[in-house]
């Protein structure tokens, strides 16, 4: 475990954000990143866009787990804020044994390899982890889909190497993906595939989900009720306010087309942020470039007319989740979505139109969100 540094809030240069399509105002550095896509930011403007300051007020712990590195932002007047944040971490990469699938022996391993014809039984973390999931693709319909794993495989996403399959091949991870193909047992806790070579995924809401756990650990056994968790370059949770800024803490998305830019400011309090961009991994084939995102509705990598998608909401595991189906579904659905679902918030990045001669200045639509809720940045 690592005890790096720390970050304070900051304040942010006022813009009118009414619910519009807006065009994207240059940055001036309004503060440092603690990750990527998503990272917290600081009060002084003269650092870059992902600089990194000297220790301020909150401390940070960090460990590596899933692929990247989770950190957990306390006060320094939380007690026993050290053994805190090993119990959370702790959670975290307890559930990466159980959920990854780089693994053959994990848990989601085994039930990938004997689902069908299965029943198999699973562990309850996982189980309620697939009723969401499930719950989350009814509810996009489809955009969202855990059981795309052998679309994934076929793409050369899972292992590599990618590439375009074959009509055959892509026909035939089609037929073996679908939720509607995965049956859940809630009094016996079994999964059943109903069709053969059928693959369960998390990579898409397992990270929210940990981060999840982890704020529920901090809350329940600790009694914190300040604190911040990063997953990655996408993916956090926010308990209450940082130390000196009760409206929340203050967070950073950046330009998906512009990696040293930001977009906007966000505070976030009480709840969770999720991002989707498909431009930081890609591969290129016959002239074409491929993003990472597949759409599992298509079998195909994304084709969308957004260049990110940023989501707020309750807990982590959604944010995550919906942040993929919203870059899938564009900016009409998602208006849509958010129209009938108050309680989630989107800040979108349009594609740049064939006129537009800089990547640098992108169009953003939000929804659901106020001016007390985000600043453009500029």
């Amino acid at each position: 475990m690592t005890v790096p540094m720390a970050v304070q809030g900051g304040d942010a240069v006022n813009k009118d954000t009414n619910w519009s399509r807006r065009s994207f105002l240059t940055t001036r550095g309004l503060g440092a990143s603690a990750g990527g896509m998503l990272g917290l930011l600081v009060g002084d403007r003269s650092v870059p866009a992902c600089g990194v300051l000297p220790p301020r007020l909150e401390v940070c712990y960090s460990r590596r787990a899933m692929a990247c590195e989770f950190s957990v932002f306390l006060p320094p007047t939380v007690p026993c804020g050290m053994n805190a944040a090993d119990a959370a971490l702790d959670d975290i990469q307890a559930l990466e044994a159980i959920l990854t699938v780089y693994s053959t022996t994990s848990l989601m391993s085994y039930v990938n390899q004997n689902g069908f014809p299965g029943p198999v039984r699973t562990d309850g973390r996982i189980f309620h982890l697939l009723q969401r999931a499930a719950e989350l693709t009814a509810l996009t319909d489809g955009a969202f889909d855990v059981s795309a794993g052998a679309l994934v495989r076929a793409w050369g996403f899972l292992k590599g190497p990618r590439r375009v399959p074959g009509e055959d091949e892509w026909a035939a991870a089609m037929s073996s993906s679908g939720m509607r193909h995965v049956e859940l047992d809630e009094q016996q806790q079994t999964v059943r595939y109903r069709v053969a070579r059928l693959e369960i995924n998390l990579g898409a809401i397992g990270k929210g989900y940990a981060i999840d756990r982890a704020v529920g650990r901090l809350q329940e056994e600790y009694g914190v009720t300040s604190a911040l968790i990063q997953g990655g370059l996408s993916s956090m949770r926010a308990v209450g306010s940082c130390s000196d800024d009760e409206e929340g803490w203050l967070v950073g998305i950046q330009n998906p087309l512009d990696p040293g830019r930001r977009v906007a400011v966000v505070r976030l309090r009480n709840r969770a942020m999720g991002t989707s961009s498909a431009n930081r991994q890609h591969f290129e084939a016959g002239g074409r470039t491929y993003g990472h995102i597949l759409d599992p509705r298509t079998g195909r990598p994304a084709d969308s007319d957004l260049a990110g998608a940023t989501v707020l909401a309750p807990d982590a595991a959604t944010a995550d989740a919906l942040s993929t189906a919203f870059f899938l579904m564009g900016l009409d659905k998602v208006r849509d979505f958010c129209h009938n679902h108050p309680e989630i918030a989107a800040l979108l990045v349009l594609q740049p139109g064939k006129s537009q001669r800089t990547q640098a200045s992108p169009q953003i639509v939000t929804f659901n969100l106020t001016k007390k809720d985000y600043q453009l940045t500029g």
